[in-house]
């Protein structure tokens, strides 16, 4: 057990070096596509129901019209809807957690 620890003290610092270099690399990882923002403030649903299937997947083809999600504002239930034809490249956002206005759903690239 004391044999663990030390490796794992050493692992962030040998890893603040090669740490520098992930994120560039994550960063040429990221999903291609323009954000589909929330027009307000509240909770994210991904699914109509928690026992439901989300309305959408990454890599999903939709159409302009077509629900991506729910955001429950004041006891209102909003459906967000695709503003344009694509690909569903990235959800952005976890399954009840709090939005705020402009902020990126997901990423939809166009086919």
């Amino acid at each position: 057990q004391y044999a663990e620890p030390a490796p794992a003290a050493s692992q962030p610092q040998g890893a603040g070096a090669p740490g520098g270099q992930q994120p560039a690399a994550e960063e040429a990882e990221e999903p291609e596509g323009e954000p589909i923002r929330s027009p307000m403030v509240g909770t994210f649903y991904r699914a109509p129901s928690p026992t439901a299937k989300s309305f959408v997947e990454e890599g999903q083809r939709v159409k302009a019209g077509e629900t991506l999600c729910i955001i429950e504002a004041m006891k209102m239930l909003n459906q967000i809807e695709a503003d344009r034809d694509g690909v569903i490249t990235a959800v952005l956002v976890e399954n009840g957690q709090p939005v705020e206005y402009d902020q990126p759903l997901f990423l939809i690239a166009s086919e």
